[in-house]
């Protein structure tokens, strides 16, 4: 930062020791108490500057540090999430094949007992078959023997 620029005064700058050789009563002592006011406020002046620059770069610090807490705690969120969204992906894959797995059984199961029902559909044909065969032989036996008997 600039300081500003600070107001030249006139006459010379004594020293502590050259001040306290200037003899009492003189209009030098009345100078240089205020040059030494001057002094005075300027380096408290200095001091207050650099205590605040050291404030500000402290607070510069703290709301760095802040806000890199904030992402790390929504970075966290986001990451758990991320993490979780994979794990339902596997979970959906796996859940997808066993399905998958289970639909061919079932084609399988499916395709069986059709198989079953088609052998049991003509069993009940042949039984049938036999039936009305059976029926027939015995009309038929019974016509030869009338025509035997006769």
């Amino acid at each position: 930062m600039n300081s500003p620029q600070l107001p030249q005064t006139r006459g010379c700058v004594l020293s502590s020791s050259e001040i306290n050789k200037s003899p009492a009563g003189s209009g030098g002592d009345l100078e240089s108490s205020l040059i030494q006011i001057y002094h005075h406020h300027h380096h408290n002046s200095l001091k207050l500057r650099d205590q605040a620059e050291k404030a500000k770069k402290d607070a510069i610090k703290k709301a760095g540090r802040v806000s890199d807490l904030l992402v790390e705690a929504v970075n966290g969120g986001v990451q758990e999430s991320f993490i979780n969204e994979k794990r339902i992906e596997v979970e959906i894959r796996a859940l997808a094949s066993t399905i998958a797995r289970f639909m061919k059984q079932t084609d399988q199961w499916l395709a069986a007992s059709h198989a079953i029902n088609t052998a049991v559909k003509e069993i009940g044909d042949f039984e049938n078959w036999m039936k009305s065969m059976d029926f027939d032989c015995k009309s038929i036996n019974a016509a030869i023997r009338n025509i035997y008997q006769q």
